[in-house]
Protein backbone atom coordinates (compact mmCIF):
# COMPACT_ATOMS: atom_id res chain seq x y z
CA UNK A 1 0.00 0.00 0.00
CA UNK A 2 2.95 2.16 0.48
CA UNK A 3 5.03 1.75 -2.68
CA UNK A 4 1.73 1.85 -4.44
CA UNK A 5 1.05 5.87 -2.70
CA UNK A 6 4.76 6.68 -3.56
CA UNK A 7 4.50 5.20 -7.18
CA UNK A 8 1.31 7.53 -7.58
CA UNK A 9 2.64 10.70 -5.48
CA UNK A 10 5.69 10.39 -8.32
CA UNK A 11 3.29 9.79 -11.08
CA UNK A 12 1.79 13.30 -10.32
CA UNK A 13 5.00 14.98 -9.33
CA UNK A 14 6.08 13.93 -13.24
CA UNK A 15 2.77 14.99 -14.56
CA UNK A 16 3.01 18.39 -12.93
CA UNK A 17 6.56 18.30 -14.75
CA UNK A 18 5.26 17.98 -17.66
CA UNK A 19 2.50 20.15 -17.68
CA UNK A 20 5.35 23.06 -16.82
CA UNK A 21 7.25 21.53 -20.20
CA UNK A 22 4.38 21.62 -22.52
CA UNK A 23 3.80 25.79 -20.99
CA UNK A 24 7.74 26.28 -21.76
CA UNK A 25 7.53 24.54 -25.60
CA UNK A 26 4.22 26.97 -25.75
CA UNK A 27 6.40 29.84 -25.10
CA UNK A 28 8.81 29.21 -27.41
CA UNK A 29 11.44 28.13 -24.71
CA UNK A 30 12.82 25.31 -26.76
CA UNK A 31 16.07 24.68 -24.91
CA UNK A 32 14.79 25.10 -21.43
CA UNK A 33 12.47 22.15 -22.99
CA UNK A 34 15.06 20.03 -23.70
CA UNK A 35 17.14 20.93 -20.38
CA UNK A 36 13.74 20.29 -18.37
CA UNK A 37 12.63 16.98 -20.35
CA UNK A 38 16.50 15.68 -19.30
CA UNK A 39 15.70 16.24 -15.22
CA UNK A 40 12.21 14.47 -15.89
CA UNK A 41 13.83 12.01 -16.97
CA UNK A 42 16.56 11.51 -14.21
CA UNK A 43 14.17 12.29 -11.51
CA UNK A 44 11.20 10.21 -12.67
CA UNK A 45 12.41 7.12 -14.62
CA UNK A 46 9.35 5.05 -13.79
CA UNK A 47 6.78 7.64 -15.08
CA UNK A 48 6.48 5.90 -18.35
CA UNK A 49 3.69 7.90 -19.67
CA UNK A 50 4.70 11.08 -19.05
CA UNK A 51 8.49 9.46 -20.60
CA UNK A 52 6.43 9.27 -23.57
CA UNK A 53 4.70 12.30 -23.81
CA UNK A 54 7.94 14.38 -22.92
CA UNK A 55 10.05 12.44 -26.13
CA UNK A 56 7.43 13.91 -28.54
CA UNK A 57 8.12 16.91 -27.06
CA UNK A 58 11.88 16.86 -26.98
CA UNK A 59 11.79 16.18 -30.59
CA UNK A 60 9.53 18.71 -31.43
CA UNK A 61 11.28 21.11 -29.76
CA UNK A 62 14.63 19.90 -31.05
CA UNK A 63 12.97 20.02 -34.95
CA UNK A 64 12.16 23.93 -34.19
CA UNK A 65 15.61 24.43 -32.89
CA UNK A 66 17.02 22.95 -35.99
CA UNK A 67 14.82 24.68 -37.87
CA UNK A 68 15.84 28.46 -36.51
CA UNK A 69 19.26 27.10 -37.08
CA UNK A 70 19.13 26.34 -41.00
CA UNK A 71 17.43 29.58 -40.87
CA UNK A 72 20.09 31.49 -39.79
CA UNK A 73 22.47 29.77 -42.01
CA UNK A 74 20.82 29.52 -45.02
CA UNK A 75 20.69 33.78 -44.41
CA UNK A 76 24.10 33.79 -43.91
CA UNK A 77 25.25 31.83 -47.29
CA UNK A 78 23.56 34.08 -48.90
CA UNK A 79 25.09 37.02 -47.36
CA UNK A 80 28.66 35.20 -48.24
CA UNK A 81 27.41 34.60 -51.87
CA UNK A 82 26.60 37.97 -52.52
CA UNK A 83 30.09 39.46 -50.90
CA UNK A 84 31.81 36.78 -52.95
CA UNK A 85 30.27 38.31 -56.15
CA UNK A 86 31.03 41.79 -54.79
CA UNK A 87 34.68 40.69 -54.05
CA UNK A 88 37.16 42.49 -56.65
CA UNK A 89 40.28 40.55 -55.37
CA UNK A 90 41.35 37.36 -54.91
CA UNK A 91 42.01 36.82 -51.48
CA UNK A 92 38.87 38.01 -50.54
CA UNK A 93 37.17 35.78 -52.56
CA UNK A 94 39.33 32.77 -51.32
CA UNK A 95 38.56 33.60 -47.50
CA UNK A 96 35.00 33.86 -48.50
CA UNK A 97 35.16 30.96 -50.04
CA UNK A 98 36.31 29.10 -46.96
CA UNK A 99 33.79 31.00 -44.94
CA UNK A 100 30.65 30.11 -47.86
CA UNK A 101 31.86 26.17 -47.45
CA UNK A 102 31.97 26.01 -44.04
CA UNK A 103 28.48 27.35 -43.82
CA UNK A 104 27.50 24.92 -46.74
CA UNK A 105 28.64 21.64 -44.58
CA UNK A 106 26.87 23.32 -42.08
CA UNK A 107 23.85 23.87 -43.85
CA UNK A 108 23.65 20.06 -44.87
CA UNK A 109 23.97 18.85 -41.69
CA UNK A 110 21.16 20.48 -40.30
CA UNK A 111 19.02 19.68 -43.33
CA UNK A 112 20.31 15.85 -42.31
CA UNK A 113 18.99 16.27 -38.90
CA UNK A 114 15.47 17.48 -39.82
CA UNK A 115 15.47 14.18 -41.95
CA UNK A 116 17.00 12.50 -38.52
CA UNK A 117 14.09 14.10 -36.34
CA UNK A 118 11.34 13.26 -38.75
CA UNK A 119 12.15 9.60 -39.18
CA UNK A 120 12.45 8.90 -35.90
CA UNK A 121 8.88 10.75 -35.21
CA UNK A 122 7.23 8.23 -37.61
CA UNK A 123 8.48 5.70 -35.54
CA UNK A 124 6.61 7.00 -32.40
CA UNK A 125 3.25 5.28 -31.54
CA UNK A 126 0.63 7.07 -31.44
Amino acid sequence: MLLAGCGNKESELAQQMLQSIESQYAKGEYRVVLDSIKKLREKFPEAIEQRKKALEIWQEASLKITQADIAVTDSALQTVARQMQAATDIATRNKLGVIRDSLQVRYEALCGTVRVIHKRQEMLPR
